[in-house]
């Protein structure tokens, strides 16, 4: 697998430090930040894999930092914040995050977590290939009429217009849609697409809730079966 771009953004220069050196021991690249203002100029300037986020940052903080890369950009970003409370983590993952980590953390669990994210996604891709080389020659799988999602890049059009769509995001939808009119439980949605990465299968729910915003009322295609789950429900049914 070629060498993973870290960006780890904190106004705390001993804790970039901190993770810095631990990320390069398990071989990924680190850039450095210590403001939003100059984490969204490296990743207008790089190619960034994976963005680890502190909020409370003074001038541009961390949730304007993902609410603008979220307009521009399909990059994972785990927030590393002390706020704890739920009603933050949920903010936090409502404008686009993929993860969430509260301050004091460990080092040892942070990076399971990054190297966790790739080891899913490029086995998602290997299974996603298969598929394609056994049924779909084509690196696009037309869902639903208006709706599009391309496989190989993770790109979400609806109407020929391109819905940005974080990681996760695009992996539930497209898990989903794989699975038309199936009911499938917040634990099989949580199973399939975080497989062995940290995470709370609350957050299943909050990622429903920007898909659906993101595709607006045009394609009410995601029900909520009430004590259940959810089902993705194609045009015409």
């Amino acid at each position: 697998m070629p060498i993973k771009t870290v960006l780890v953004v904190d106004d705390d220069r001993d804790i970039v430090r901190l993770l810095s050196d631990a990320l390069k021991y398990e071989q990924f690249a680190v850039i450095p930040a210590y403001s939003g203002e100059e984490a969204l100029h490296q990743i207008n300037e790089n190619k960034i894999d994976f963005i680890i986020l502190d909020i409370m940052m003074p001038g541009l903080d961390g949730l304007e930092v993902c609410r603008t890369v979220r307009q521009q950009y399909n990059i994972p970003i785990l927030i590393l914040s002390a706020r704890d409370r739920d009603v933050d983590k949920v903010i936090g993952l409502e404008i686009g995050a993929d993860d969430y980590m509260t301050k004091p953390f460990s080092i040892q669990e942070l990076t399971s977590r990054v190297k966790a994210h790739f080891r899913k996604l490029e086995r998602l891709q290997k299974e996603w290939s298969t598929m394609q080389d056994e049924s779909q020659p084509q690196a696009q799988c037309i869902v639903d009429g208006p709706l599009v999602l391309n496989e190989a890049t993770f790109e979400t059009f609806l109407h020929g217009k391109k819905i940005e769509l974080s990681t996760k995001e695009f992996q539930i939808l497209l898990y989903l849609s794989l699975h038309p009119n199936q009911v499938l439980s917040r634990e099989q949605i949580y199973e399939n697409v975080w497989g062995d990465e940290y995470g709370e299968i609350n957050t299943v729910t909050v990622h429903i809730k920007n898909i659906r915003k993101k595709l607006d009322k045009e394609l009410d295609c995601i029900k909520t079966v009430w004590g259940i789950g959810y089902k993705f429900v194609m045009a015409g049914n």
